[in-house]
């Protein structure tokens, strides 16, 4: 059975919110079971939408990560988006919300910690806390489920753009979840409500909920580039491809110093559960390495219950540096408007994993480092469960 998400049970309920005005943050994610587009939906209800906001890539994801946008589309309606040239955009302008009395958010996340939609959430919570407007989040599933817990705990030194949540980086939370956490970890005098999906539960991956796959973002084209983004985002602070400029981003990875048969075999020494590294060469179209055909592998996934996407990653990484420590860099500048913290730290929240790895530390040690972050997170979240397994 499809599951019923938190805007098509909403659809059905309408007639109690058409005296409001309404503000929309959503992107092209935001679809009804049949695949209409919120705003047109809830418009022909006769809703009041005054305002659209868009997150970063765009209201349909016209553009790239850490790319401002600028193009908005006409749709009878201010379309504002949330992500500019500064962090300063990426908090509405307060004048934006003067007449609003209800956002609505429906966007779908990919369940892990960096990614930037939920944390648009959170930074809009916290510019509407102590004024009188209501926050509605039309909840979704979270793509990889919502049992296991992965990876270490935000520190608090590396809050960022990627890092807003203190949760660990595969969290096993909806967006409904993570709204009602912050709202109680952070303290936020916000009105907060969540329309809860009919349907799912915890033990779901997407491809259970028979719901269509949007990407909501450029590089998100498939679930199972959501499966193992949670780990191969930390590519992005690697002067390594994370396949960006492929048709498989962040499945395969890759850089002119690689030996791919030397990296897969080093990869699969640490015997891994659920997944297998196939050696490759490829040509990214844009993005780092554009034009250039390098060395790398192919990440497969061949069990889902067992497979840890970060902790993956992160042995990935250590093979890097063990097999091209003249090669491999840590990168640094500016990463999602931050440019004193190495970006590989901003995504892992913290810069222990990446000492240890320059300091040669066993793999298993590195990977069993934030077993107790896990354990603890994994006591928490269940208080703000809307769904059960």
């Amino acid at each position: 059975m499809m599951i019923a998400t938190g805007l098509d049970l909403l659809l059905s309920t309408t007639e109690s919110i058409k005296h409001r005005s309404i503000g929309l943050l959503v992107n092209q994610t935001s679809v009804t079971q049949d695949l209409r587009y919120s705003w047109n939906v809830l418009k022909a209800q006769g809703l009041q939408i005054r305002r659209i906001f868009s997150p970063e890539h765009g209201l349909f994801a016209t553009e790239q990560d850490q790319i401002a946008v600028s193009y908005q589309p006409e749709l009878g309606c201010e379309v504002v988006s949330l992500y500019g040239d500064t962090a300063a955009t990426l908090i509405p302008d307060p004048a934006l919300l003067d007449g609003l009395d209800l956002i609505l958010f429906d966007i779908q996340d990919v369940g892990s910690r960096y990614y930037t939609y939920v944390n648009t959430l959170a930074l809009f919570m916290e510019a509407v806390s102590g004024r009188d407007i209501e926050i509605c989040v039309l909840d979704r599933p979270n793509p990889l489920g919502g049992e296991m817990v992965e990876g270490p705990l935000l520190e608090p030194a590396f809050a960022s753009f990627v890092g807003v949540f203190p949760v660990p980086v595969r969290h096993g939370m909806t967006a409904g979840e993570l709204a009602l956490f912050y709202r109680a970890t952070k303290k936020l005098d916000v009105n907060l409500t969540v329309v809860r999906m009919d349907g799912w539960r915890r033990s779901m991956l997407f491809p259970e909920t028979e719901l269509p796959w949007i990407p909501p973002s450029p590089n998100m084209p498939t679930f199972a580039t959501a499966e193992v983004y949670p780990g191969m985002c930390l590519f992005e602070g690697l002067n390594v491809s994370e396949g960006r400029g492929s048709t498989t981003p962040f499945q395969l990875s890759g850089a002119p110093f690689i030996n791919p048969y030397e990296f897969a075999e080093r990869c699969a020494s640490y015997q891994l559960d659920g997944v297998q590294f196939r050696p490759l060469w490829f040509k990214p179209t844009f993005h780092k390495f554009c034009g250039e055909v390098i060395g790398g592998i192919w990440q497969q996934v061949t069990d889902h219950a067992s497979y840890r996407s970060f902790a993956t990653a992160v042995a990935m990484t250590a093979a890097l540096h063990e097999l091209y420590p003249d090669d491999v860099q840590f990168l640094r500048g500016v990463y999602e408007f931050n440019d004193t913290i190495p970006a590989f730290d901003l995504l892992a929240g913290n810069s222990h994993i990446r000492t240890a790895i320059l300091n040669g530390s066993a793999v298993n040690t590195i990977l069993s480092s934030w077993q107790q972050d896990e354990a603890a997170f994994s006591r928490i979240k269940p208080e703000f469960h809307l769904y059960q397994s």
